[in-house]
């Protein structure tokens, strides 16, 4: 089954104005933007056959075609990742069988959480889309909880039922939990990584579906599959180790070079 990776990417980030372009220094005091960064760790994905990055602004298409990146041109009426992997596909002509989102604010994914996450879509032909579920630990529950109690959007998190079947994904902390736990106590709390497998069908479709009050309200686009009764696994991944962190706001650039710092990342 042929594998496709898109790396979507916009200039006029809402929360975070020009974000593809920001600058990432790595242990070695190398600085690269978030694209390229994001570029290389779908580089490193075993089993993809083709790696592309889309976007519709000239300056995000010159920094990616400066280090070698094929380049989608897409259009501004994108509304998020997932309808610009679906016009970047018939752009090029489809003939893929499954088609990765990587989406272009997380530097930090492991080639493992992309390989896995494809074969979750090929084991389960029920599902119409996978994406990766990560189980929190103790210390990046309560990173996210201070994310709320200071009013920033963090990480998403996610709940889901019998075979996986994804129930909710919310940019709130759920399901609730009043427990304490110590730092690297696993917790009930599974933290949604910013990725997603389509079958190539239903992301064709997508676009079409109308948006959703509650994709509305929490601002994620795999919302639009859960409202249009569409089937989605969440696939369980293992940080082997890894911190993961996505970029979302100025504040996150220290964090995620931190992290990058800690395990030693160029």
């Amino acid at each position: 089954m042929s594998v496709l990776i898109v790396i979507p990417a916009r200039y006029a980030s809402t929360r975070y104005p020009g974000k593809p372009l920001v600058a990432l220094t790595g242990v070695s005091g190398q600085s690269k933007t978030l694209i390229r960064r994001s570029w290389e760790a779908a580089m490193a994905v075993q089993g993809a056959d083709r790696v592309v990055v889309a976007t519709d602004d000239p300056r995000i298409q010159a920094e990616a075609e400066g280090f070698g990146a094929e380049v989608v041109m897409t259009s501004e009426a994108c509304q998020n990742g997932t309808e610009r992997c679906a016009e970047a596909l018939a752009n090029l002509g489809g003939g893929y069988d499954i088609v990765v989102n990587l989406q272009g604010d997380a530097p930090l994914t492991p080639a493992w959480f992309i390989e896995d996450l494809v074969a979750g879509l090929r084991a389960n032909p029920w599902a119409e889309l996978a994406t990766p579920v990560l189980r929190c630990e103790g210390a990046m529950l309560e990173a996210l909880k201070e994310d709320r109690r200071n009013d920033r959007v963090g990480g998403t998190t996610a709940v889901f039922g019998a075979e996986n079947r994804g129930l909710y994904f919310s940019k709130e902390v759920i399901p609730f939990t009043a427990a304490r736990y110590a730092p690297e106590d696993p917790t009930p709390v599974f933290h949604h990584v910013g990725v997603y497998a389509y079958r190539p069908e239903t992301l064709a479709e997508y676009p079409t579906w109308p948006v959703g009050p509650l994709e509305t309200l929490e601002g994620l686009e795999q919302l639009r599959f859960l409202e249009n009764g569409r089937a989605v696994l969440c696939t369980e991944v293992a940080a082997r180790g890894r911190q993961f962190w996505e970029l979302n706001n100025p504040s996150d650039v220290p964090r995620i070079e931190a992290m990058m710092a800690e395990m030693g990342l160029e």
